[in-house]
């Protein structure tokens, strides 16, 4: 089987595949990109299964584009701001001395060409957040520690993939320079910047305009990929338009959106990111027999070495980074004064634990040419793909396992409940705003006064409950059980409101079509009483 040219059974079968891995994956409860890593390699490992070249001309077209609009549109360019000194060390000098530690080790022991050992530094430098914030959520790590890993993980895409254009075509080329690429550097990103917001300036108006919520999410997508494809062809970076373009439409889509919008924008990007990223293993997977009979030269012994050597860098590198790097020189540390910089040690162990890699890498490697202009292979191609695969293995499967008892066992828990605090208070303030609009709808037209009387009780209810929680000053245990219960009461409420619609639906008293629509005001009311 050569290309993409799959048969409908089995794009159907791996889809299945797919499903499987993230039910496992939620019942044993591990972030689900640990199981594709592992039912990737499971599945390419089946002797039945087809054997697939990826086109790499199709790789970074096709999946970087939503993986990275996904990753910035859910962001917030405030709280990168906040932390944007340690997010800008991590995610440009970390990246550049991992890509350049793994690049002269790749040189001198593996034997790479020096533009090739850069291409698999660049590959594997940038990080994915995802294992480690689905951790993080659960065990509810400090907020610091969850924006500066998941922004890093924003920004070093940019910076490791533009390294990584560049050292891709300095192979291709045969063509070289430290100079050369500094200042290309400079000029792709800053192009790159510049689209992606000019581009967001001109559509973010549009998407006040679009009243079909179905079109207007999937207008989200297409500046995307016009974006990504407009920079490459005049020599920007497509990677950073896109993540500048997600960042301004994410900061912008509360304002722009409207309801519907907003939650099918939601499940449309949980669900297109799930796909994208279970895709790339799977297929990936599918690919390694390929890979393995392009290192069969390699022995056992000396892919372990390369393997451990690479991982060890990675790994290696980025805790030293957060134990010593930004402390080691005290004119620096006062430079460069930050919440993180002062965070514990026991912290900085846990962000230097969660640099796990994922798609990105993944997408990068596969994307690599297979040959130069002069039609040479691509040399060592096979090699790089299978010791990203293995970075991405190691660091998904053993850090991202282990990063839960290390979370545990070191204690790195949120223990002021800011966050729930400010919800709150937020959720009081809106619903004082509802009311006193309220007032000035009562004034302006007729509005029965039992309407009245109802609407404000049912605000006023919603204040009381809020304040009882803020009133404490925290989130006390009293509060939180009768929060609890009170979702539990209005689960099974919910739950008889849907039972009687079926019920309704089934003895043909009301059609498909009316119980769809209750249903669906039932689903969302029961969605805001559970936060």
């Amino acid at each position: 089987m050569h290309g993409l040219e799959f048969r409908l059974e089995f794009l159907i079968g791996l889809l299945g595949v797919v499903a499987l891995l993230g039910q496992l994956a939620r019942m044993i409860g591990v972030p689900y990109p640990i199981f594709l890593v592992l039912g990737g390699v499971g599945v390419g490992l089946i002797p039945a299964s087809p054997n697939v070249e990826l086109p790499p001309e199709i790789i970074f077209l096709v999946f970087i584009p939503p993986l990275l609009l996904s990753a910035a549109f859910s962001s917030s360019p405030r709280d990168l701001r906040a932390h944007a000194r340690p997010i800008a060390l991590l995610a440009v000098c970390l990246v550049f001395i991992t890509t350049g530690a793994v690049a002269a080790a790749a040189h001198f022991v593996i034997g790479l060409p020096w533009a090739a050992a850069f291409v698999l530094g660049a590959v594997v430098a940038p990080t994915d957040p995802v294992a480690a914030e689905a951790t993080f959520r659960r065990l509810g790590v400090p907020d610091r520690v969850h924006t500066i890993v998941s922004g890093e993980s924003i920004i070093n895409d940019g910076t490791a993939l533009v390294a990584y254009n560049i050292a891709v075509g300095a192979v291709v080329t045969g063509t070289f320079s430290v100079a050369q690429a500094g200042l290309e550097f400079l000029l792709v990103s800053g192009g790159g910047i510049v689209l992606g917001y000019a581009v967001a300036r001109a559509v973010t108006p549009l998407y006040g305009r679009l009243g079909d919520p179905t079109i207007l999410v999937v207008f989200t997508l297409i500046p995307a990929y016009f974006s990504y494809i407009v920079a490459e062809r005049i020599g920007a970076s497509g990677i950073l338009a896109v993540v500048t373009l997600g960042l301004y439409v994410g900061w912008q889509a509360p304002k722009r959106f409207t309801a519907r919008a907003r939650i099918q924008s939601y499940s449309f990007w949980t669900v297109l990111t799930f796909l994208m990223d279970s895709l790339l293993f799977i297929l990936v997977g599918l690919e390694f027999p390929l890979i393995l009979d392009g290192i069969s030269e390699y022995s056992f012994a000396q892919l372990s070495l390369y393997t451990s050597l690479v991982c060890g860098a990675v790994i290696g590198l980025r805790l030293l980074w957060f134990f010593f790097a930004p402390s080691s020189v005290p004119a620096l540390d006062r430079l460069l004064r930050t919440r993180y910089l002062r965070a514990p040690w026991q912290e900085r162990l846990v962000m230097g634990w969660s640099g796990m890699r994922g798609a990105v890498s993944l997408a990068a490697a596969l994307a690599i040419p297979l040959q130069t202009q002069a039609g040479a292979e691509f040399p060592y191609r096979d090699l790089i793909v299978f010791l990203t695969y293995t970075v991405i293995f190691a660091t998904l499967v053993f850090q991202g396992l282990t990063l839960p008892f290390l979370i545990l066992h070191l204690g790195v828990k949120d223990e002021g409940n800011e966050d729930r605090m400010a919800e709150l208070d937020a959720r009081v303030k809106a619903t004082h705003a509802a009311l006193e609009r309220l007032d000035g709808i009562c004034d302006e037209e007729t509005i029965p006064d039992r309407s009245q009387a109802r609407l404000r009780e049912i605000y006023e209810e919603r204040i009381r409950r809020y304040e009882s929680g803020l009133e404490a000053g925290r989130v006390t245990d009293e509060y939180r059980e009768s929060s609890e219960a009170w979702i539990s009461w209005r689960r099974e409420l919910f739950d008889a409101e849907r039972d009687m619609i079926v019920t309704l639906r089934d003895r043909g008293e009301i059609n498909a079509g009316v119980m769809r629509r209750v249903e669906r005001d039932i689903d969302l009311e029961e969605l805001r009483e559970s936060g």
